[in-house]
């Protein structure tokens, strides 16, 4: 893009070492002649140019500012962007994972030990360094929804200091609210993280030249290369349960990188089922950026090509909020989001693992395999990859909750707050400690 509009890349600005994913800074200082920008701290990586608080660099019409914000890693940076002729107030800011939209970065990955001191360091350096850029700058974070590296983060594309000012909780809560509401945050940390913060203290990794050069395989070559490897289902999670291929794992195509990192380790052959019109390189990156680049495989033609090859298929079920509700009594309920979430609001009697964690916690779940379990997330994917993991270990009765707690607390079916229970994985044969009327479903009204 910059090369068609004539233009040439000079700097590359770091906010944070980064531990989701392999960056590419350096690659792409390679290939552009850009010059790596970063901060003074000892533990930044590769850098051309280290920038100390308040320096400046000027890039024609755009003067570029360093501010050391840490609490999500010690050595963060947010960098203010400032547009000639309009000196005096901020236009932007690039914040990495100090302020994202509705959130912060978590606080306890470089030292759950110090998440208490990393918080109150996150909330003194985002009121004394950014909140004075003043409410007309736009805020670009490094993660939207959905990443692991915040709870709760706002699905939305723009934002600016004004209306995280009003709506953030950084910003709307005292310190002291705010240093303990980091600290019961307690998000699951992947197993992926440490490896990919080994990986970039070095630099990073470039994306191997033939990197997209995955062949399609017709079924039967498909089912016979496979043997060897681990095959993920990119599908939606209704239409992984209304059939797939055995023993293959639901990871849908905007979890790959969470997900399939965590289920599949660096030397482990990969396979692909892709959804229709899905374009096989967005997932074979995907999952290049957390290490894994091992897919040997894509099923030529999708699912479809499978079945009408008449090979084996495997099926599992679903399920809606309110049939689920209407069958509780006989039904075991399980809940594969993080703790927070959980505790928040669950379905009564539900148990809780979260989803990476589940098969080694399967033993002391003890789930009964002639009753139906019906596993549930916020919306229907986690817990289609549980749905995946249970079938794999040999359950067969199974649903997903399509639409999961969001679908549930939408309908106001009765939730219950606080930690899981330690009673064993039982149908919830009542509502018990739910008023008659609370366990009632809502009328028509």
């Amino acid at each position: 893009m910059l090369l068609r509009r004539g233009l040439r890349l000079r700097y590359v600005l770091q906010t944070h070492r980064q531990e989701d994913f392999i960056q590419g800074t350096m690659e792409l200082a390679r290939l552009t002649g850009a010059q790596v920008v970063a901060g003074r701290h000892p533990i930044t990586g590769h850098a051309d140019v280290r920038m100390g608080e308040r320096e400046r660099l000027h890039l024609g019409s755009l003067t570029l500012v360093a501010f050391h914000t840490p609490g999500h890693t010690p050595e963060s940076m947010s960098w203010a962007v400032y547009l000639d002729p309009h000196h005096a107030q901020a236009w932007g800011v690039f914040t990495g994972d100090a302020l994202v939209a509705g959130e912060t970065g978590r606080t306890d990955l470089a030292a759950p030990e110090r998440t208490h001191e990393n918080a109150a360091l996150l909330y003194d350096s985002l009121h004394q360094k950014l909140l004075p850029l003043g409410d007309q700058a736009i805020v670009f974070p490094a993660h939207g929804a959905g990443s692991v590296c915040g709870s709760g983060i706002a699905d939305r594309e723009l934002t600016t200091l004004g209306f995280e000012r009003l709506h953030n909780p950084v910003f709307t809560s005292s310190r002291s609210d705010f240093i303990q509401r980091k600290v019961m945050e307690r998000i699951h940390r992947p197993s992926y993280f440490s490896r990919m913060e080994e990986v970039n203290l070095r630099g990073g990794v470039p994306l191997s030249a033939d990197a997209f050069a995955i062949p399609f395989l017709d079924p039967n070559r498909f089912q016979w290369a496979s043997h060897s490897g681990l095959v993920l289902d990119a599908r939606e999670p209704e239409a992984f349960a209304g059939g797939h291929i055995p023993g293959s794992l639901n990871v849908w195509m905007q979890g790959l990188s969470v997900f399939g990192g965590q289920m599949a380790q660096p030397d482990t052959p990969l396979f692909l089922v892709l959804p229709e019109y899905a374009d096989s390189r967005d997932a074979v990156l995907a999952l290049a950026r957390v290490g894994l680049d091992q897919v040997e495989g894509v099923l030529a033609g999708g699912f479809g090509t499978w079945r009408n090859a008449g090979l084996p298929i495997e099926s599992s079920g679903t399920l809606t909020p309110e049939a689920l509700f209407s069958q509780l009594a006989g039904s075991q309920v399980l809940d594969v989001r993080e703790r927070s979430e959980f505790e928040h609001g669950h379905i009564p009697n539900a148990r809780h693992a979260y989803v990476t964690e589940l098969e080694e916690r399967l033993p002391e779940l003890g789930p009964r395999d002639d009753l139906p379990v019906a596993v549930v997330c916020s919306t229907g994917y986690r817990s289609g990859l549980a749905t995946s993991i249970l079938l794999r270990n040999g359950f067969q009765r199974v649903l997903n909750v399509l639409g999961g707690m969001s679908a549930w607390q939408r309908l106001e079916l009765p939730v219950r707050t606080g930690p899981p229970s330690d009673a064993d994985f039982e149908p919830a044969t009542r509502l018990t400690g739910i008023e008659e009327q609370d366990a009632a479903p809502p009328s028509p009204s």
